[in-house]
């Protein structure tokens, strides 16, 4: 049986989400919740990677199994074997030829700025700070020349081993609820560190150091070395996948 799984996350302490050798992972600390659940190891299958410190809102699994349990077996019997910082929102099984990441259409990514003169308390690990006042009209405006589909080089980390860097970006969006600034991009991949080098180059436009011209710019030169850094990973969080509806994962799309 195939089962698939929504996922809920803190990624502050991992190191991101592929199990790895040398540190904590959401991937290896939710495969041996599962493990424990089914008394027989699991391995799961995510729609999306994140990054070390990157949070989900609705990460999207599969994995296989001949053990029999419910749903609400699978789904509370991880939560109760996991950390607080990750939970299982649902579990329901689903055909043997569905794939948590080829049966995807398109991720979303959210990224959160407090935009304030005094740095979060509350809210420190899940936001970035930005003391400087954000035009985010100016930054709205800036984002809209990345929608279509691009060479995004100049948004690409260094280490990205992706064998291109084409991608289709759906929407941008950018808005302010009170001291928030929220950077909404959906795309239908996403490059390694994509949505990051992106958000640091928008905050010297929201800033008021660059027209919003520039993203134009710098999306047609190519070049990262010209694009803003990185900006830090606390304010992303990965809010899930786009299945076409035949897979019956209404729930999945947590927007």
């Amino acid at each position: 049986m195939r089962i698939a799984l929504g996922i809920e996350y803190d990624g502050t302490d991992f190191m991101g989400w592929q199990r790895l050798s040398h540190g904590p992972t959401v991937q290896a600390t939710l495969e041996q919740a599962l493990s424990t659940v089914a008394d027989a190891p699991v391995t799961v299958t995510c729609a999306g990677r994140t990054d070390s410190g990157v949070h989900a809102q609705c990460q999207v699994v599969h994995f296989d199994t001949e053990v029999t349990r419910s749903m609400r077996g699978w789904a509370l019997g991880a939560c109760a074997n996991l950390p607080r910082s990750v939970a299982v929102l649902w579990a329901q099984p689903v055909a043997a030829d569905f794939h948590a990441r080829h049966s995807a259409r398109a991720r979303r990514y959210r990224y959160s700025i407090l935009n304030r003169p005094v740095r979060a308390a509350l809210d420190a690990r899940y936001v970035t700070w930005e003391r400087a006042p954000l035009d985010e009209r100016a930054m709205h405006e800036a984002a809209q020349a990345l929608v279509g589909e691009h060479d995004f080089t100049a948004f690409r980390a260094i280490a990205c081993q992706a064998p291109h860097a084409r991608r289709e970006v759906r929407e941008v969006r950018i808005w302010r609820d009170a001291q928030m600034v929220h950077v909404e991009i959906e795309a239908n991949a996403f490059l390694y560190h994509m949505v990051r080098n992106i958000v640091g180059s928008l905050l010297p436009v929201g800033r008021g150091d660059r027209e919003p011209g520039w993203m134009e710019t710098l999306l047609a030169g190519r070049d990262r070395d010209r694009a803003g850094p990185t900006a830090p990973s606390s304010g992303l969080t990965f809010i899930g996948p786009r299945y076409p509806a035949s897979w019956g994962l209404a729930q999945a799309i947590c927007l």
